[in-house]
């Protein structure tokens, strides 16, 4: 709106698969093209101009929150028709975490985003990440990791004592042990460094996972960056 105010483990067969859907779609440019034009231009935004935005949308939530507000209905007829987020977003699925408002209130039609508990990466989110990217031109991805952040703490307690965790939360969370293991012994809070670590890991391997994402990053029309959410101050910070 306009403000007044460790992917999941992807195995070397997987990877394999999804640099070769990379590889096609890259091939198909025209078609991608041909999807964007179907449903209007994409943003006009760069990579940093994109940040930038996103920058001073959550300072903005920070220091003046009471001047947010959003005309949704304006919003809505404006896009029904077409999408051209200038931002693509991964986050945690906790209540807390709302990346429309945190970035300073955005309504319709400006953000991309794919929630779910510890902003992981699955097959799901990386075609999601991938098609906002190359058919909606998104030109931004962010890894939106939080404090306190509870599927973090649930591998950290693995970690640390052995915890088990009924149906689907257990595989759910194992992307998430590794990088807790390697920060056990770090200064600091264990939950939030390990956050912090898993966010950086799910950037640095996105492009590993996809072919096209890496084609689209390494030509510079994509910038991929890991963050956190302090839900006490509401700051973002930037890890990269």
């Amino acid at each position: 709106m306009n403000c007044n105010c460790e992917p999941q483990a992807i195995g070397r067969r997987e990877l394999l698969k999804f640099g070769a859907a990379g590889a096609v779609a890259l091939g198909l440019g025209g078609a991608y093209r041909q999807a964007r034009a179907a449903e209007g231009a994409p943003t006009a935004l760069s990579p940093d101009e994109a940040l930038a935005k996103l920058k001073a949308g959550n300072k903005l939530y920070v220091s003046h929150p009471e001047l947010c507000s959003i005309d949704l209905a304006t919003q809505r007829a404006a896009v029904a028709g077409h999408q051209a987020p200038w931002a693509t977003i991964i986050s945690c699925a906790d209540s807390r975490v709302p990346p429309e408002l945190i970035f300073g209130g955005h309504g319709v039609g400006e953000l991309f985003v794919a929630r779910n508990a510890g902003n992981l990466v699955d097959t799901a989110t990386l075609g999601t990440v991938e098609y906002g990217a190359a058919v909606l031109g998104s030109p931004l991805i962010v890894i939106l990791a939080h404090t306190s952040c509870g599927a973090v703490k649930a591998a950290c307690d693995v970690v640390t004592k052995n915890a088990t965790y009924p149906g689907a939360i257990g595989p759910m969370i194992e992307p998430i042990v590794p990088v807790a293991l390697a920060v056990k012994s770090a200064s600091g809070d264990f939950v939030n460094n390990a956050a912090k670590a898993s966010a950086k890991r799910t950037a640095a391997r996105l492009t590993a996972a996809s072919t096209l994402l890496a084609g689209l990053a390494g030509g510079g029309k994509v910038k991929i960056v890991p963050a956190i959410y302090d839900l006490k101050s509401g700051v973002v910070t930037y890890l990269d």
